[in-house]
């Protein structure tokens, strides 16, 4: 699918509390946010807790927990969602970011996950 495009260059940033990045849906149709199976961070081969993460789209900000119920809002093919990663944190320079999105779509008969990794750089 699309992986290589899911994590935007540039776009590491400090957040309170964390870091956040900007990532794309690895599927060419969109998603009801319901059918985000998981999104799965780590920075420089160290996971993120899932309670850790939130996801924000349009003004909306959601705990992957929340997200299993989301049924009025989606994820659309090309939007760029900011991921959070609540860990403390960052220090400047590059750090290896992986992103990966479990979703659950009506016609496979599996459950596929995508994946990106990415040097990015925060700024001093």
């Amino acid at each position: 699918m699309m992986d290589n495009k899911m994590i935007v260059e540039g776009s590491l940033q400090r957040e309170e509390g964390g870091f956040s990045f900007l990532g794309r849906l690895p599927y060419y149709r969109g998603l009801g946010l319901s059918m985000i199976e998981d999104i799965i961070v780590s920075v420089d081969g160290a996971a993120i807790p899932r309670e850790a993460i939130r996801f924000c789209v349009r003004d909306q900000t959601y705990t992957l927990d929340e997200m299993e119920t989301v049924y009025d809002n989606r994820w659309n093919f090309g939007e760029k969602a900011r991921i959070v990663a609540l860990n403390g944190g960052l220090p400047a320079g590059n750090h290896a970011i992986t992103f990966a999105v479990r979703m659950r779509v009506s016609y496979l008969p599996f459950v596929p996950t995508t994946k990106d990794t990415k040097q990015l750089a925060m700024a001093a």
